[in-house]
């Protein structure tokens, strides 16, 4: 009876050892969402962006160390000659010298590290708890929220905002990766060296899946943003875009 009693104690014990906190979990998060941003530029993909104006679908394909962007369809409807178009950048590529292709690929990376930046501030900016398991899209997840970090200083205009949001989390249990991530503006949040405040009402949502060889890419992301311009002119845009189609480059 001792013996049945100290094991089940023991593996009490040694279950609550091993149960994930939520420092654990997004430090691994952020390490799984790294690999697969620095893989992005491995793959080609279809874009279909939405927005008040209609929508417009895009062919993303890796050319020469950086992306080319053809137009496929507009509100549904194929354009024609763009083929052409991109046939035009692939020789203008070929024909670039070594300091224009250097330069061509560095405002990509440049681009690319804005929004490295922004996902690497999670960890800094935010309080996280894990509030329970969940399935969602067929992944079991660990689902955690954000709360802003007291004396947090983002490092650049791109994180600014993050100290005015809260946010929740979907995080796969085997990979850590991010099922699904939505954060909100909670408080006015004035953006330095722009004459703007972003205003409560501002919303994202991103998703990811993975594209195969363990990485995961964002497959979709919709923004609502509410700001004032001058402080006193309101101003508000919606975007959704959605990605898919994912294939290595270079494959066919």
């Amino acid at each position: 009876m001792r013996i049945l009693l100290w094991l089940a104690l023991s593996s009490g014990i040694l279950g609550a050892a091993q149960a994930p906190n939520a420092e654990d979990i997004i430090r691994k998060s952020v390490a799984a969402n790294e690999r697969d941003f620095h893989a992005q530029g491995d793959y080609n993909y279809k874009e279909r962006d939405k927005d008040r104006g209609g929508a417009k679908l895009y062919q993303i394909t890796m050319i020469d160390g950086s992306p080319y962007q053809r137009l496929l369809a507009v509100n549904g409807k194929p354009v024609s000659g763009e083929m052409e178009k991109q046939r035009q950048a692939e020789a203008q590529r070929r024909a670039e010298s070594s300091q224009q292709r250097q330069d061509r690929i560095a405002k990509y990376k440049k681009d690319q590290a804005r929004d490295y930046v922004m996902m690497s501030q999670l960890s800094k900016a935010f309080n996280f708890k894990l509030v329970g398991k969940s399935k969602v899209k067929g992944f079991n997840v660990y689902v955690l929220k954000a709360t802003p970090r007291p004396g947090y200083q983002p490092p650049n205009m791109e994180s600014q905002v993050l100290p005015g949001m809260e946010g929740e989390m979907w995080i796969d249990q085997k990979t850590y990766q991010w099922v699904k991530v939505t954060a909100k503006v909670i408080r006015p949040v004035s953006i330095e060296g722009f004459l703007a405040q972003v205003q409560p009402g501002t919303r994202f949502e991103i998703e990811k899946a993975p594209v195969g060889g363990g990485i995961w890419q964002i497959t979709h992301f919709a923004m609502r943003s509410k700001a004032k311009i001058l402080h006193f002119i309101d101003h508000a845009s919606e975007e959704d875009d959605t990605f898919f189609d994912f294939e290595r480059a270079g494959a066919k």
